[in-house]
């Protein structure tokens, strides 16, 4: 509201802002009449770069004078608005509030608003409950369908992932959280590739928290493995100078802490892109010609077939580098 009415307030100004000319002579009327032109260009062009300018100040001013609460209530109020194109592609990749739940806490507030990405998490959390409730009522001694598939998956990452990484004797202790992030992680890739779906992976948030309970995970199984000061006591390797230690143990620290960096910004970046790359295809139709649309949606078709294949390969891969941090934790240099 406070954006649209800064808006009207700087329309009314440009009306009022160009002056009526006092009647002239016949003679001096052409001539008149190229000045006033000249001036009326001029005034125009200043007092719409006013009005972009004003609309904006008078956005941000709004957003800079609300309350933390306030912003957390009205998410539009420090709401980017951009109708190109590439505002409309990133508007559907971007979160969304969808109920704002704001609890005050002295002079900040405590954001618990369900939003577009909690929404696609939920409902990819709930396709996976209910796709192995279905499977397991079809048990059988030779396993079939959905639950032979499911039961393949586990096994893989049991045997391939988890033994191969770990070692035999650790593994059982985590396969059941390896195979917990695998599919919850395909399972909300899946699912925002359903029409009007989103990647719940390609919020920061979500991917940050998924990387820092492997973080946590890869710390409790190497204490448990070599003791909670033996863990830390062998965190620079075993045979380096005692005076190099000023030097190796921030660099193993930085390494330590690398770890869910790279496993937040590989799961983001590769879920992203995909959906930026499918919506772009589809824009080339707007942004070249009508006639490009069946050539635009034929590489939107393919790159989103690459997305199915794609979203299990995410899911793998966080797996594998999950299962990796952990054995080496758990082993000592």
């Amino acid at each position: 509201m406070t954006f649209s009415l800064a808006l009207v307030v700087s329309l009314v100004a440009q009306a009022h802002a160009v002056p009526q000319a006092p009647h002239e002579p016949a003679a001096l009327h052409g001539a008149a009449d190229k000045h006033e032109m000249a001036d009326n260009i001029v005034h125009a062009a200043e007092h719409d770069a006013g009005v972009t300018g004003g609309a904006h100040e008078g956005h941000h001013g709004a957003c800079a004078a609300a309350s933390p609460l306030q912003r957390c209530q009205d998410p539009s109020l420090c709401a980017e608005h951009d109708e190109s194109v590439a505002g409309h592609i990133f508007h559907h990749v971007s979160d969304e509030v969808y109920y704002p739940i704001c609890i005050p806490r002295g002079e900040s507030v405590i954001d618990l608003s369900i939003s577009k990405h909690v929404v696609w998490m939920w409902i990819g959390a709930g396709a996976l409950i209910l796709a192995f409730a279905f499977a397991v009522r079809k048990r059988a001694v030779v396993p079939k369908g959905l639950y032979s598939l499911l039961e393949s998956f586990v096994l893989f990452i049991r045997d391939e992932i988890a033994v191969k990484n770990i070692g035999e004797h650790d593994a059982h202790k985590y396969v059941g959280y390896l195979c917990t992030v695998f599919f919850f992680i395909l399972f909300m890739n899946l699912v925002s590739l359903v029409p009007g779906g989103s990647a719940a992976t390609g919020n920061l948030s979500v991917t940050v928290v998924l990387a820092l309970c492997t973080f946590v995970v890869t710390q409790v199984a190497g204490m448990r493995a070599q003791g909670a000061l033996g863990y830390w006591m062998h965190l620079v390797p075993a045979g380096v100078p005692k005076w190099l230690y000023p030097i190796m143990v921030p660099v193993e620290l930085l390494g330590l802490l690398s770890k869910p960096f790279a496993l937040t910004v590989r799961l983001f970046a590769n879920m992203v892109a995909g959906h930026i790359v499918i919506f772009f295809l589809i824009a080339l139709t707007v942004l070249i010609s009508v006639w490009v649309a069946p050539v635009a949606i034929g590489f939107a078709l393919a790159i989103f077939m690459l997305e199915l294949f794609v979203a299990l390969v995410q899911a793998y891969v966080f797996t594998l580098l999950s299962a990796l941090f952990i054995g080496m934790a758990s082993h000592s240099h």
